[in-house]
């Protein structure tokens, strides 16, 4: 299902599409050379191959040695990049503005400061207007040793000296402020990476402890926070709220996040990954609190965003827009109960997903396949769902969120329950037990609904109805309680309940 560790030029050059394939041949055949053109040879053989395989790319280049092969191969990366980088230069602007400040860097070494200057000048409005910090930071600082090194006539105009002092000094300031609300943002992202949501009022102290011991307090006075501050701080709250289970505390600021955007066009179309990586956490925030209008129009927004800005999006950008639209979209349908519309999503989105199953997070991927078993369990085509279910069983990764392989492993459970597998149930709970055992992050409902479907094996069928009455009175005690709110995000299983006793009564559900 997913491949192994491929070559690193071999999965470069798989990468390229037609266009950046064409424009390195033109790129690289300014070359002559007979040593040269080896490496263009190194490529089109490479090109050809479906898997890497040295032997086979030595025996297709007759001339080149095996010990040779390393340093062509180095030359080649090196080459492609670089034709990457000129087709590139256009659409980032950060790229833009490295490649002014070599210039500017260039024409300082050969002895021309005062045009140096003028560059530097130029491109540091622009790094202004894009929110490019750290660039903004390293403009100035050049500016400086230039202005300390050499006589300038900046001096003769009033303040100048002063007003580059005060700018250095301001944007060494933010620099530092931003690199601390990023720092927040990671830290409380990963506390949610680790330890999950909380269960008790022990956990809720130890998290309002972390957040105010890390939250950069003091930077939230007496000025107005740039960009790219406001989007660390509007996260690391949205986490924070989420490991409280106060869905609708996180999708409140998952709002202000994207608010962000709409307020700043330029940022949006410069950085598209973190606008829709903001548009598909407030979606998955919607859809946790059941806002289908809300979803519904934010969905569009990000569909539109997408079609209109396909065409400039790097291959990244587009692995990032395949995978949140389609996370959100399917989450779209289960939040709509369009269940045949999203089995027709289904084989659009398995069509796609080959191009990019060796680059996206496997927990992405398997994020997928269990919106696509989840689908067709609710369309009762059990079967289907457990090929689904199979994968991420079977998948032999120690990074996997527990909840994911909770939900899996209950849902597989469930499957086999109604397609009368009863023996499957037997064989297969002890290892959802230990699973369990080793979680430090499930509520109590997997752990009840695992012991229900263990004794429904041992019940003979016509005494099953009765225990689901049972069990859904258990159910309404418990799922009053805060802590068990996370229990029902992907896998409904009071609505199975239900469902169940619904058919007892005769009810179509």
């Amino acid at each position: 299902m997913f491949t192994t560790q491929k070559d690193q030029l071999f999965s470069l050059i798989k990468s390229l599409t037609k266009a950046e394939k064409r424009s390195f041949k033109l790129y690289a055949n300014r070359f002559q050379s007979g040593a040269d053109s080896k490496f263009i040879q190194l490529f089109d053989v490479i090109d050809r191959l479906a898997e890497y395989d040295e032997a086979e790319v030595l025996k297709r280049l007759p001339g080149v040695k095996k010990r040779h092969l390393p340093n062509l191969k180095r030359h080649l990366y090196k080459q492609i990049l670089t034709s990457l980088r000129l087709i590139y230069i256009q659409k980032n602007i950060d790229i833009q503005i490295r490649e002014q400040l070599d210039f500017a860097r260039i024409l300082y070494g050969k002895g021309m400061y005062m045009q140096s200057l003028r560059m530097l000048d130029r491109i540091k409005k622009i790094a202004v207007d894009h929110h490019q910090d750290l660039l903004h930071l390293e403009i100035l600082e050049f500016q400086k040793m230039i202005e300390a090194r050499h006589i300038t006539r900046s001096r003769l105009v009033e303040n100048k000296m002063e007003a580059l002092l005060e700018e250095a000094a301001e944007r060494s300031f933010i620099t530092h402020s931003n690199n601390l609300f990023s720092n927040f943002n990671i830290q409380v992202h990963g506390w949610y990476i680790q330890k999950g949501h909380v269960n008790n009022e022990e956990e809720i102290s130890a998290i309002n402890g972390f957040f105010e011991q890390y939250r950069p307090g003091e930077l939230l006075q007496g000025r107005k926070l740039t960009f790219f501050e406001r989007a660390n701080l509007f996260q690391a709250y949205m986490w924070y709220h989420y490991i409280l289970l106060d869905f609708e505390g996180a999708a409140r600021y998952a709002r202000q996040w994207v608010s962000l955007f709409h307020a700043q066009d330029q940022v949006r179309e410069k950085d598209p990954d973190l606008y829709m990586r903001s548009l598909y956490y407030l979606l998955v925030f919607l859809y946790l609190i059941r806002e289908k209008g809300e979803f519904a129009r934010y969905l569009q927004e990000f569909q539109q965003f997408e079609k209109e800005y396909r065409d400039l999006f790097n291959d990244n950008s587009r692995m990032i827009a395949f995978t949140y639209l389609n996370l959100s979209r399917l989450n779209g349908h289960l939040l709509s109960k369009d269940f045949p519309g999203g089995a027709r999503l289904i084989h659009e989105v398995e069509a796609e997903l080959p191009r990019y199953i060796d680059y996206t997070d496997v927990h992405r991927i398997l994020l997928f396949y269990f919106k696509f078993a989840y689908l067709y369990f609710c369309l009762r085509e059990f079967g289907k769902a457990l090929e689904y279910l199979n994968r991420i069983i079977h998948l032999k990764s120690g990074h996997l969120r527990d909840d994911l392989q909770v939900n899996a492993r209950l849902l597989h459970l469930i499957c086999h329950y109604e397609l009368g597998n009863f023996d499957m149930l037997d064989y297969l709970a002890p290892a959802v037990r230990r699973l369990l055992s080793q979680s430090s992050d499930v509520s109590q409902l997997p752990r009840l609904t695992l012991r229900f479907l263990e004794s429904l094996s041992k019940l003979p069928p016509l005494e099953h109805a009765k225990a689901f009455a049972s069990f859904h009175l258990e159910l309404r005690k418990i799922m009053e309680e805060p802590f068990e709110r996370k229990s029902l995000n992907y896998l409904d299983i009071p609505a199975w309940v239900e469902g169940h006793l619904g058919v007892a009564r005769g009810e179509r559900v």
